[in-house]
């Protein structure tokens, strides 16, 4: 995937970041290679104990200091205001209560902070969204780590109390054939204020 854009893709999500990021769902780490000098510090949350240690292995020839950390979406291990970023890449497909993740993120934020998202997203024309429900439904969510493909991360963003100040829908990859992942939204959002 990266040499199919993904890691420019990856690049755009978190250029420009500053501060103290946390990443929510790191993964295997492969975002610890594109975070900007001017991050101070990320911590890196994943509770699935084999892609933790690829992303502690990962995160020792960081650019920057990254701190993995066991935890859950809905239960960040962070205290308040104590980040001024969130990154959630490829992971709100996978989350049981996306709600509950999203107001973590809130909390954790500092006035002013921002989150950056790259998911999979509905599909646009009825016959994708029909094939990402069948998907959904069967045997995607058992070969991909409990993915799921027909949801709306940018109404969930919205609905969680996030303003959306930039957004693009994309197809990844773009080469190969359209598949129920296909479909992807990129963007910024802040805490709407009160």
């Amino acid at each position: 995937m990266e040499s199919e854009g993904m890691a420019g893709l990856r690049e755009e999500l978190l250029a420009g970041l500053v501060g103290d990021v946390v990443e929510i769902g790191a993964g295997n780490g492969l975002n610890f290679g594109h975070y900007p000098a001017t991050v101070s510090q990320v911590t890196a949350i994943e509770p699935e104990p084999y892609l933790r240690g690829l992303a502690t292995d990962r995160a020792a020839h960081a650019p920057v200091a990254v701190s993995v950390r066991a935890g859950l979406a809905d239960r960040l291990p962070l205290p308040d205001d104590s980040v001024d970023a969130a990154v959630l890449c490829l992971v709100m497909c996978s989350l049981t209560d996306r709600a509950a993740a999203l107001a973590e993120v809130g909390r954790v934020l500092r006035p002013g902070g921002v989150l950056r998202f790259l998911e999979h997203t509905i599909a646009e024309t009825r016959g994708l969204r029909i094939a990402q429900w069948v998907a959904d439904a069967t045997f995607w969510p058992l070969l991909a780590g409990g993915c799921h493909t027909a949801t709306d991360p940018a109404a969930a963003i919205t609905a969680a109390g996030f303003t959306i100040t930039d957004v693009r829908r994309l197809r990844f990859p773009e080469s190969r054939f359209t598949q129920p992942s296909s479909p992807h939204v990129l963007g910024t959002a802040r805490i709407s204020p009160s």
